[in-house]
């Protein structure tokens, strides 16, 4: 059994997970990632549990063998999740949306649950999930996961108050474009509408630039390690430059000029 504080970040194989786990082993941390293939090939400096976060057997099975191997948890990263291609939100069916919920926001709620009775246990803990800046700015064209991201939002939130005096802390990291595969692995919608070709092949260019210029995955990494280690956390943190500007219009300035950000950032009123 370690004496070492022992994290687990989900989706770890890459991206923004791999990143977090990264940085967290760099601060001491025993860390465990977990992917839905488990063990792969490439040097980590951490090992990869197989776990899919939809599968409530999975889910078990995965933090009982991280507890037979360490005995404890004291943070767990909810990282794992996917995208839809930008798309009209009437393209994409009910059980798409299901799916998309299923990963991005019960995902979740299966691994926290997993988790709060060891932590509550220990008397500490800390659940730090990764949301959206779209899980408080929705952008059109990607409904479901803002939708999904949000839900995160509201979750984090009441979970937080509700294990604050157990000494378990929950935050949400709100990032907005990162350069990771992410976005090369959305899935495309159901029903692809001749209404939308125009502006679906127009978000194809404004997201693309917006990927080019895109943060790094360890811009998020480095507010993970923050949430996990500061004395007191906030239930909300916002990771890199856009998702910042984008917070502080929010927070700041009236409702109707975030409108025309939003619609002048996708090119949505731009005469072709």
């Amino acid at each position: 059994m370690t004496k070492k504080r022992v994290a687990l970040v989900t989706g770890a194989s890459s991206g923004i997970g791999e990143a977090s786990a990264r940085k967290l082993s760099a601060a001491g941390y025993r860390v465990y990632g977990t992917s839905r293939r488990g063990s792969q090939a490439g040097k980590r400096p951490f090992p990869l549990l197989t776990l899919d976060v939809t599968d409530d057997a999975s889910v078990g099975a995965a933090i009982e063998e991280l507890l037979r191997l360490e005995g404890r948890i004291d943070v767990l990263v909810n990282n794992a999740g996917f995208g839809i291609a930008p798309a009209a939100a009437e393209e994409s069916s009910a059980e798409q949306a299901m799916s998309i919920f299923d990963t991005n926001f019960l995902g979740i709620v299966r691994l926290s649950r997993a988790v709060i009775p060891h932590m509550r246990r220990q008397g500490s803990g800390r659940i730090i999930n990764i949301g959206s800046i779209l899980g408080i700015v929705p952008l059109p064209y990607m409904a479901l996961y803002a939708a999904s991201k949000h839900a995160v939002e509201g979750y984090s939130g009441a979970l937080d108050h509700e294990l604050r005096t157990q000494g378990i802390r929950v935050s949400v990291i709100e990032p907005a474009y990162i350069k990771t595969q992410f976005a090369a692995n959305n899935i495309e919608p159901d029903v692809r509408l001749e209404e939308y070709d125009l502006i679906r092949a127009k978000l194809a260019k404004v997201v693309s630039k917006a990927m080019a210029e895109a943060e790094s995955p360890e811009v998020v990494a480095d507010v993970v390690v923050k949430a996990a280690q500061t004395l007191h956390p906030k239930m909300r943190y916002t990771a890199g430059r856009l998702a910042d500007q984008l917070n502080f219009i929010l927070r700041f300035a009236p409702a109707s000029f975030l409108d025309k950000v939003v619609r002048k950032s996708l090119q949505l009123d731009a005469k072709e």
